[in-house]
């Protein structure tokens, strides 16, 4: 599946969410919103544990986060090659 076709899918489901929401009971409509929150935390923790499992990702984040908070940074317009 191409990106376009991906991103064209989502459209399409979104505006499909879009029609319905409003068709539920506050009820319903609280499920809805609780199931989704959960999906989105789950595929939170799915990319999180995705990018822990890099060997070395976890010490060199860290480290990067020191760095920016000593200002131990350099500007990309600083460090670029024009190309």
């Amino acid at each position: 599946m191409t990106t376009q076709t991906i991103s064209e899918e989502k459209s399409l489901l979104i505006e499909k969410a879009q029609e319905l929401l409003p068709l539920l009971s506050p009820e319903r409509l609280q499920s809805v919103v609780d199931f989704m929150s959960y999906l989105y935390e789950r595929e939170c923790w799915e990319a999180t544990e995705e990018l822990e499992a890099i060997p070395g990702f976890v010490e060199g984040f860290e480290r990067a986060k020191q760095q920016a908070k000593d200002n131990d940074v350099v500007r990309f317009e600083d460090i670029r090659l024009d190309v």
